[in-house]
């Protein structure tokens, strides 16, 4: 079975060149290789625009029909809406009951997102706790990979953290020492001491080596040993890490190259910045937008040489153009052979080029808006097959099974 990827994005409505680059691109790719869960986090655009009601469920859908035109594939991926389930919250619920505040309050987008968001009231449990919803989402999928890039890799860290605790918490079944025990026994003498090593290494160190080394024990173990249980491949490689029964599995960061497209402006391209191109902007209108770019402030006239990395529209080039329209332009703005009009127009051209297929996959979706509507609905349903299942196994783990 192929591993399982779970991203989500937040419905702020049609998206923009900035979220393809960024993430969208990557999710197509990732899809030929994973079993790839797709979600919109509804619930998370609640953190921080909970009086926004009004703009949810058309967002929810434009944002949908941009990753359908974009090349996410339903039949290769599930695509789902997280508050059509409400085990998410049940698990953000009970994940709640053992995480400490500080974990919530020590995360580094917490401070920034207040400093940055001034203008909402962000004083509230949903916003603080948005870390531990989105550990939820993960967990509930029992994901083993999360594609983001390095500045959203805390949220992943603290996802293993939460499952690591519950672990350590709800996974020591009745007379768990002794089954360990029996365990360890059954590795062989020279398997348990090497095994035991590599437990303490990891205990004082957090080495990843020694993690790999003692799973190897216990897959060597579990391959060899007559009458060997999937229980007790479990009970080990639980208690290997310091935890009892892998009853929620630790994600792993998926660190993914994007490449980093800016607004207009050359700031970040964020529609309140007012600053982007829509990934479904009609042709004259994306002609309009990038001739209207800002260059080299010290290019006054056209016959002054610029210097391409102060232009806006340099980072375009390295986003959308070929090595040799690449040296053209360096060759043409330092010694004022073009003006920035000839500049823009590989780059318009570019972009047009590529949102082309994405109009055309986009309208048959337009025409028939109820389409959109089953595929989401049916995504929905499986993801509520797989989230039903670790629930039955979390609230066993909890003694709530009764």
């Amino acid at each position: 079975m192929k591993s399982r990827v779970l991203s989500g994005m937040r419905p702020t409505g049609a998206l923009h060149l900035g979220h393809y680059h960024g993430a969208l691109k990557n999710w197509v790719r990732l899809q030929d290789d994973y079993d790839c869960f797709y979600f919109v986090a509804d619930w998370h655009a609640l953190t921080t625009h909970y009086e926004d009601r009004e703009v949810i469920e058309r967002n929810v859908y434009d944002m949908v029909i941009d990753w359908l035109a974009a090349g996410v594939d339903p039949e290769r991926a599930t695509l789902f809406i997280q508050s059509r389930l409400p085990e998410h919250a049940e698990l953000f619920t009970l994940l709640a009951m053992g995480t400490p505040l500080a974990w919530l309050e020590r995360m580094p987008t917490y401070k920034d997102q207040m400093e940055k968001l001034k203008d909402r009231d962000l004083a509230t449990y949903g916003f603080l706790g948005y870390p531990l919803l989105q550990a939820a989402d993960i967990l509930i999928y029992k994901a083993a990979y999360v594609p983001v890039g390095e500045d959203q890799a805390p949220h992943v860290e603290i996802t293993r953290e939460v499952a690591r605790r519950f672990n350590h918490l709800y996974g020591r079944i009745p007379g768990f020492e002794q089954k360990i025990a029996a365990a360890i026994v059954r590795l062989g003498k020279d398997d348990a001491r090497y095994y035991e090593k590599q437990r303490k290494a990891y205990g004082e160190t957090g080495s990843a080596e020694a993690i790999a080394k003692g799973e190897a024990i216990v897959r060597k173990a579990a391959a060899n040993v007559a009458d060997w249980t999937e229980d007790e491949t479990e009970l080990l490689l639980g208690h290997l890490k310091g935890s009892g029964k892998t009853v929620l599995p630790e994600p792993q960061v998926l660190l993914t190259e994007t490449a980093k497209l800016p607004g207009l402006d050359g700031a970040k391209m964020s529609k309140s910045y007012g600053n982007t191109i829509a990934m479904r902007e009609e042709p004259a209108e994306v002609t309009r937008k990038i001739r209207g770019m800002k260059t080299d402030p010290q290019r006054g006239r056209r016959t002054d040489p610029g210097d391409p990395e102060r232009c806006p529209v340099w980072q375009f080039h390295q986003v959308y153009s070929t090595p040799e329209v690449k040296d053209w332009v360096v060759q043409g703005c330092t010694s004022a052979g073009i003006g920035c009009l000839d500049c823009k127009q590989p780059v318009i051209d570019a972009v047009i080029a590529e949102q082309a297929p994405w109009r055309e996959r986009a309208a048959a979706y337009l025409d028939e808006p109820k389409k959109v509507h089953w595929l989401v609905e049916a995504g929905t349903e499986r993801a509520r097959l797989v989230a039903r299942q670790t629930m039955k196994d979390v609230r066993l783990a909890m003694g709530l099974a009764y």
